[in-house]
């Protein structure tokens, strides 16, 4: 997991767990919602992040519209969504260029996850040193 602005700056990158773990239970369990770690900004979610605004205090939280069970999104609901993807798309980005340090989308096989932290955290720093003009 990794938080990013709407510049693709990285601003943090969570440590690795092994083997399947949800988005929220992740954002929960290295953010703890105790703290106001999201008071002052407006947040951006995917939808792996639904329960995030009964959790945790934010100044606004957008979150994309579910398509309802058995029916479709109205016009007004798809033309939302669309202008949160349009910002959301920076974030993507960002990922991206985590990916193009292929520190992400190629197997590592290192053993010791602090070690694979410190270089993803390399990459995110690098990423960052690659934006600054």
């Amino acid at each position: 997991m990794l938080i990013s602005d709407q510049h693709r700056w990285i601003g943090y990158v969570s440590p690795c767990y092994e083997g399947r773990t949800h988005d929220f239970t992740l954002l929960k369990t290295v953010l703890p919602p105790q703290q106001n770690w999201f008071k002052p900004f407006t947040v951006r979610l995917d939808l792996g992040f639904l329960g995030f605004a009964n959790t945790y205090a934010a100044r606004r939280v957008r979150l994309p519209h579910r398509k309802p069970c058995g029916a479709e999104l109205t016009a007004k609901q798809c033309q939302q969504n669309r202008r949160q993807a349009q910002k959301r798309v920076r974030i993507e980005h960002s990922i991206g260029g985590l990916k193009r340090y292929r520190i992400l989308s190629d197997r590592l096989r290192l053993h010791d996850f602090q070690r694979y932290d410190d270089l993803l955290e390399v990459c995110a720093g690098l990423w960052n040193f690659h934006l600054t003009p």
